[in-house]
């Protein structure tokens, strides 16, 4: 979720934030779990804004399901992803003014009425999607969302450098139905499953060739695969570390308070 600094901010994320929900499950056919927003002010005067989300169990996310299915269950839950990924797309195609975008990482997607006692997926089996809270949507190719917000997070003395590196492809990257699938697919290295990958780029091709074909989507190589974790898993280790700084200077040098929660170490 972006940080706020104004009311008019907050009211503005709650609108896009409903519509994209909205969007997703009741125009293009992705199931998202009931969901609301709630913000305040605190004593401090900062503006405190959550994303609420029914609670699904931890053990139907798609980075935990990876671990306890057999490999052809785990293509078909792979393959069940990209079909409801291509509803976006559809839905881009037929909609010359409004513009989805999705990041379809296998941790935003949870398997509905899992039973991790006996774990197994079909062609019945229903998703939920639920990384919501950086709503994609583009209306006469115009982005909705200000991306600046995502840079008040960053360190200050790196904000000029993101914005010019790196925002306009992190903003852009999940509009394009191929490299969202590339970034699905190499996440499975941060989720410890590489062994699945070549099987994985196998599935994604001929899915692109075969139900995808209209929408003429590339292949996609093992090189690609490789080359795009190595640089994306580069950009987010230094990311974090000098946010671990900025939060450094904040405490101890300038002894301010750093209101950011920052993620523990990430295993790669």
């Amino acid at each position: 979720m972006p940080i706020f600094k104004y009311q008019e901010e907050v009211d503005h994320y709650e609108t896009i934030y409903n519509e994209y929900n909205r969007i997703l499950n009741d125009e293009i056919g992705i199931n998202v779990p009931p969901c609301g927003f709630a913000s305040f002010v605190s004593d401090k005067g900062n503006i405190v804004s959550f994303d609420v989300q029914e609670k699904l169990p931890s053990e139907s996310f798609g980075n935990k399901v990876i671990h306890t299915l057999n490999g052809k269950d785990v293509t078909t839950f792979f393959t069940t992803v990209l079909r409801q990924l291509r509803r976006v797309w559809d839905f881009n195609k037929e909609n010359a003014s409004l513009e989805i975008g999705i990041d379809g990482q296998i941790s935003n997607w949870a398997i509905r009425d899992f039973d991790p006692n006996s774990p197994h997926i079909g062609p019945q089996t229903q998703l939920y999607y639920v990384d919501t809270s950086t709503p994609f949507i583009r209306k006469n190719g115009e982005e909705q969302l200000d991306p600046e917000l995502f840079l008040r997070s960053a360190p200050s003395f790196l904000r000029w450098l993101i914005r010019w590196l790196f925002l306009e492809d992190v903003m852009t990257r999940y509009y394009d139905f191929h490299l969202v699938v590339v970034d699905l697919i190499a996440n499975f290295y941060k989720e410890q499953r590489p062994d699945l990958i070549p099987g994985l780029i196998q599935a994604a091709n001929e899915f692109f060739a075969d139900e995808a074909k209209s929408l003429d989507i590339a292949p996609i190589t093992p090189k690609e695969i490789r080359s795009y974790y190595r640089q994306d898993a580069l950009i987010w280790t230094l990311f974090l570390a000098l946010r671990r700084l900025d939060r450094f200077i904040h405490k101890r040098i300038l002894h301010k308070p750093y209101v950011y929660i920052l993620p523990g170490k990430i295993k790669r």
